[in-house]
């Protein structure tokens, strides 16, 4: 009986660790932000400073990177984007850097399903962006991409590591189209409106 209650015990012990992981080094996260009429979506990996030092070492200067950890970072725009003046149409693009001390070009790709940056070919580039690099007071410990709304038609997209801070400003690709969508489906939400009323 005591050998059948020490059995039971280590099934269930080794049933309940198994349902546990270790903390992941860079672990992986999906960030969504509404934007006018549909969402942008980044997923990508966070990897920590971990005392070491980022920018010019890690990850050096001059060199593409995946603007994460692990497999490549993934941005999807469900409507086209005014990415660097240039409009670039709904879908997923794998999102590069090539940092410098002062500057970064922040780059979308074709290619957004590669591990890395190994196989990152500058031939399937879409459009890029120099944005000027901004120093941080806040120690950022863990690589952060957010999603920060600007108005209707335009939000930014802001990199954050160690005390370094970019922003790269996205714009709505065809205003103009957006803007008469927006006011028929304001239209449409109102005919629904009134419709429910008189019931």
């Amino acid at each position: 009986m005591k050998k059948l209650i020490i059995s039971a015990f280590c099934v269930v012990s080794t049933l309940a660790y198994s349902q546990w992981n270790l903390p992941a080094a860079s672990p992986r996260q999906t960030v969504e932000q509404q934007f006018s009429m549909a969402k942008i979506t980044v997923d990508y990996g966070r990897p920590g400073v971990k005392g070491r030092k980022i920018f010019g070492e890690l990850v050096p200067f001059g060199k593409v990177w995946r603007a994460g950890a692990n497999s490549s970072t993934k941005i999807t725009f469900a409507q086209s984007i005014d990415f660097g003046g240039k409009v670039v149409s709904a879908g997923t693009y794998g999102l590069f850097i090539i940092p410098q001390e002062k500057e970064w070009k922040v780059i979308l790709n074709k290619d957004s399903q590669q591990w890395g940056a190994y196989e990152y070919d500058e031939k399937k580039n879409v459009a890029d962006v120099t944005v000027p690099v901004q120093k941080s007071c806040e120690k950022q410990e863990y690589f952060e991409i957010a999603l920060q709304p600007v108005d209707d038609n335009a939000i930014a997209l802001v990199l954050k590591w160690d005390f370094t801070k970019v922003v790269v400003p996205l714009k709505t690709g065809n205003p103009e189209t957006a803007a008469k969508i927006v006011d028929k489906l304001k239209e449409i939400k109102q005919i629904e409106k009134d419709a429910a009323a008189k019931k």
